[in-house]
């Protein structure tokens, strides 16, 4: 048996079938493969000969390279394996790498080692070209099957034939009260694949991006605006296409399945912008934003810039200029923009109200309310940009007032939080309010510990040290309950930039 697997035309041809095999994988799905070899002999020839038709993989240095052969060996092994045998302290670095899923270690060549009890939840394929069954094959296989990004599951390419045993393993698997189903078929993934293109293509009735293969870039925006227009157009796109992604990440060297890849790929597009527009996403990786595409592609470097593609200059997101803020209004994507300026209002305000829990919470809950209408469609799309626009302006000048009055971040904060109470606006001058925010701030400072907000009998000095200073400036009685209690969240907020 192992003549025959490690006859010389063979080798070249499993060589060549899963070189292709893999680069066209890659397009499809980022991540890793391990090819399981029958013997170390064969490992190297299999090695030898992938390396034949892709020289750049290769490399002498232990940190360098796509392929590596990981082996035990010995001084007496022949020459052509003295190469691949590494010292144990190199094989835990390669193993680092490996599971490294930025590193250009992309393929492993193994025979028994690190079949088992081995995890790097970037590995998507498995190579087998050894006869193996029963829990070594479901140990095996395991390798492919943690949760990775996009990875809907592993993929086992078979080249030796282990169907029937696959099918033993699983019953003594499902039997021992495993749940779910073990495997499926790529054909399987195929069908899963065109059920979720179908439901996506119909998402864009009325919506014509039939010139998507030459002019993605100018479709890209129009296209998103469609989509963010429907009844819960957002979550129901987003949700199918990462659904298409997932089922063609199994089945997309299929011949079938490549002639949807830039299709696919410019829906993926699409959702990239939606995400870019939405503050909720932590970032988009634009390199796997279009790994679809091996050739022709639809967007070659990855989805533009979002301003840049509703024709807008990017803004300094600090400074939200009347001038930005009318050229959004009169945007032709009015979706987009509602997107773009909830995006850019949920971050000035994480960044600049992280001290300040009163305007951080009056100008949160306000756009939480604005942007509920605009979901619920209670209100026009036009209306909410006003709402908005006007919000920003608002945010703005609130951000200024601390200069205003002649106070720092720390003493505006606390001014606000005394200022929530209306008959202490009414009944107490700017000036007053003033000067027991400053000196709310001066005596807070002072006693503030690593850990005072853990011990109860400090956080009560803390509540009493500032019932004295209200009641020095005489501040209203009746609402000093509630500003002791929104005095300490704020001091609560403000420990953490002091003790920093």
């Amino acid at each position: 048996m192992e003549k025959l697997v490690g006859a010389k035309n063979r080798i070249e041809q499993v060589a060549k079938d899963l070189v292709d095999h893999f680069e066209t994988r890659r397009a499809s799905i980022e991540g890793k493969g391990m090819i399981v070899a029958m013997s170390r002999a064969i490992a190297v020839e299999l090695y030898d000969a992938i390396i034949a038709l892709k020289p750049e993989w290769d490399s002498n240095d232990a940190n360098r390279g796509a392929i590596k052969i990981i082996m035990t060996g010995s001084a007496s092994d022949e020459a052509s394996m003295q190469k691949h045998l590494y010292s144990k302290q190199t094989k835990k670095d390669l193993e680092k790498r490996f599971k490294d899923p930025e590193d250009e270690l992309k393929l492993v060549i193994v025979r028994d080692m690190w079949l088992t009890g081995f995890d790097a939840p970037s590995v998507h394929t498995m190579y087998i070209d050894k006869p193996m069954r029963s829990h070594n094959l479901m140990q095996a296989i395991a390798r492919v099957n943690r949760v990775f990004k996009d990875k809907k599951g592993g993929l086992v390419v078979d080249y030796i034939g282990i169907a029937n045993e696959l099918k033993s393993a699983l019953q003594t698997y499902t039997t021992a009260g495993g749940k779910g189903k073990g495997t499926i078929d790529t054909a399987e993934a195929l069908a899963e694949m065109f059920k979720r293109l179908e439901i996506i293509q119909n998402m864009f009735h009325g919506f014509d991006y039939s010139e998507f293969m030459t002019k993605a870039h100018r479709l890209l925006a129009p296209a998103a605006n469609f989509i963010l227009g429907l009844e819960e157009g957002k979550k129901r796109y987003s949700d199918e296409v990462l659904a298409l992604t997932k089922a063609f990440s199994l089945c997309g060297t299929m011949s079938e399945a490549l002639t949807c890849k830039e299709e696919i790929a410019f829906f993926q597009a699409i959702k990239a912008v939606i995400q870019k527009a939405n503050p909720k996403t932590k970032g988009i990786d634009k390199d796997s934003v279009i790994k679809q595409i091996i050739d022709n592609a639809v967007v070659s470097d990855g989805v533009e810039d979002i301003f840049a593609l509703v024709g807008l200059d990017k803004p300094n997101i600090g400074i939200l200029s009347d001038e930005f803020l009318n050229d959004v209004a009169h945007m032709p994507y009015k979706n987009l923009a509602v997107e773009l300026l909830e995006r850019l209002l949920k971050d000035e305000i994480k960044s600049k109200t992280k001290t300040n829990v009163v305007q951080e919470k009056k100008f949160s809950d306000r756009l939480q309310a604005t942007m509920s209408k605009y979901h619920n469609r209670a209100i026009e799309t036009a209306k909410v940009i006003e709402e908005l626009i006007a919000m920003a302006k608002d945010f703005s000048n609130a951000m200024k007032h601390g200069e205003d009055l002649g106070l720092n971040y720390d003493e505006v904060a606390f001014y606000d939080a005394l200022a929530e109470n209306e008959s202490a606006l009414k009944e107490m001058s700017d000036e007053i309010l003033k000067k027991i925010a400053q000196e709310l701030t001066q005596k807070l400072r002072s006693s503030v510990s690593v850990d005072w907000q853990k011990k109860e009998s400090v956080r009560a000095r803390m509540r009493n040290l500032i019932r004295v200073i209200l009641i020095k400036y005489k501040y209203p009685p009746d609402k000093q309950i509630e500003a002791i209690e929104l005095v300490m969240k704020q001091a609560e907020v403000l420990s953490d930039v002091w003790s920093a």
